[in-house]
C-alpha cells in the first residue's frame, strides 16, 4: 500500500539510546529539538516516551518520540529539507554516546460509521 496516497497523519517515530552519563543534558536538548521540528510546516504534534521495555541497558536511558504530521507528503518534505540538518546538530553536540533508530507509521485501524 502507497502511504503517501492516503492523505492522513502519519507517526513519524524515533528511538534513541543515551549514554546515562548525558540523559539530563540531552533530555532537555531533545525538549528544544522537538519544540524545533513543532514549528516546521506538517508537524501536528510530538510526545516523548520513556522505553520501560525491552529494558535499557545500565548504562543507557531509551526514549521513544512519536511525532504525528498531517501526511506523508509533509514527512517527505521534513525528511527532503529539513532532517539532516537537525540530525547533524544533535550528533555535532553529543557524538557517539547516543543512537536512533527511525520508522514510519501509519493508522490501519478501520473505522465504522452509522
Amino acid at each position: 500500500m502507497d502511504v503517501s496516497k492516503l492523505g492522513r497523519h502519519v507517526v513519524y517515530e524515533v528511538d534513541l539510546w543515551i549514554d546515562t552519563a548525558i540523559a539530563d543534558d540531552y533530555r532537555s536538548w531533545l525538549a528544544i529539538h522537538v519544540s524545533e521540528l513543532l514549528a516546521l510546516p506538517g508537524f501536528v504534534e510530538a510526545r516523548i516516551f520513556d522505553v520501560l521495555e525491552p529494558t535499557p541497558t545500565h548504562d543507557e536511558i531509551a526514549l521513544c518520540v512519536h511525532y504525528t504530521l498531517h501526511d506523508h507528503a509533509a514527512l517527505d518534505d521534513y525528511l527532503r529539507l529539513h532532517a539532516q540538518r537537525l540530525r547533524e546538530e544533535g550528533a555535532a553536540r553529543f557524538g557517539k554516546r547516543f543512537r536512533a533508530q527511525r520508522r514510519v507509521l501509519a493508522d490501519a485501524s478501520v473505522h465504522q460509521t452509522d
